[in-house]
């Protein structure tokens, strides 16, 4: 297993990439990295849906010069890991809990033994989702928590009884591996950057196509059927008050305000119950935060630097 690198996306110096396999017999592939300054602990990243380590090579970056130490995986069926069907192109899981195996090799296996504590975890979106899961079933791995745009609640289009009972139907019916309707193998960011849902920085939106276009293999297109009837399931979780109200890790929601995938009404709804947990949303952004434009992507790294002992404002 590889990273790829391109001129205008670089592999950060220092990477060591291996496979990880989980105890139900997946490959996944990892990436960590040294603190390029002081070691202030390690930051464990956990990407979206569809993505790759590749993806966040800059935001890898901005952590090693923050002196955190970084490690991240990709999810089973996308970027370099393993696929679970013949057609790789579909995103597809049957249970959420399926991901929880894939983060407890990351941290049994590389986190824990090789990475400098305190650890701390950023993740994004489905990656943020996946996060919670294990911290409401009491997974005490990380100091402090920083979630953006995390996959609570869908925007509207997407949601209703209507959808989520077709999907569980289809499931049922053996449907579950075939795409969402009107899906297909394309990946979100290989389209016209014009009218994209993910952000309004055109030239860190051309950087993911242009790694889609070196390295196709890493790429996912839409869901199938399984994987929203899954994600409909966790969601119906998340929406129990009792829920966040049951975690006590220490966390930061950063939320977007201009999001036209994951509810932002939703995360804050969620956060309010938070019983250690502080949220914001930035105004204007749209969903890829971290993609975004400079003047949103200050505003988030500033909450995390005032969030997570270590950043530049604890010094």
């Amino acid at each position: 297993m590889q990273l790829h690198s391109i001129p205008s996306n670089p592999v950060p110096e220092g990477a060591v990439c291996s496979e990880l396999v989980t105890l139900d017999g997946i490959k996944l592939r990892h990436a960590r990295w040294n603190p390029a300054t002081a070691r202030r602990g390690t930051v464990v990243f956990l990407q979206g849906r569809a993505d790759m380590i590749e993806k966040y090579f800059e935001v890898v970056e901005e952590l090693r010069h923050r002196g955190f130490a970084v490690a991240t995986i990709d999810w089973r069926g996308q970027g370099g890991s393993e696929r679970k069907l013949t057609d790789s192109r579909k995103g597809h899981i049957w249970n959420f809990n399926e991901y929880q195996n894939d983060l407890e090799v990351l941290m049994r296996e590389v986190v824990l033994p090789d990475c400098p504590p305190p650890i701390f975890v950023l993740a994004h979106s489905m990656g943020a989702a996946v996060l919670l899961e294990a911290v409401r079933q009491g997974k005490r791995w990380f100091d402090r928590a920083v979630l953006s745009a995390p996959l609570i609640g869908l925007t509207v289009p997407r949601t209703g009884s209507m959808a989520q009972n077709a999907t569980y139907f289809a499931s049922m019916l053996g449907l579950g591996r075939l795409y969402v309707p009107g899906g297909g193998p394309m990946p979100r960011a290989s389209r016209p950057f014009l009218g994209n849902l993910l952000t309004s920085d055109p030239v860190r939106y051309e950087r993911t196509a242009s790694i889609l276009a070196a390295a196709p293999e890493l790429a996912v297109g839409s869901p199938t059927l399984g994987w929203m009837n899954a994600t409909f399931e966790l969601m119906e979780e998340l929406k129990n008050p009792a829920y966040p109200s049951a975690i006590r890790q220490p966390m930061l929601i950063v939320a977007a305000g201009e999001d036209r995938i994951v509810s932002t009404l939703a995360t804050e709804r969620f956060a309010t119950r938070l019983r250690a947990g502080h949220h914001l949303v930035v105004a204007g952004s749209r969903h890829e935060l971290l993609l975004e434009r400079d003047v949103y992507r200050q505003q988030f790294w500033a909450a995390f630097d005032a969030f997570v002992p270590g950043s530049p404002l604890y010094r």
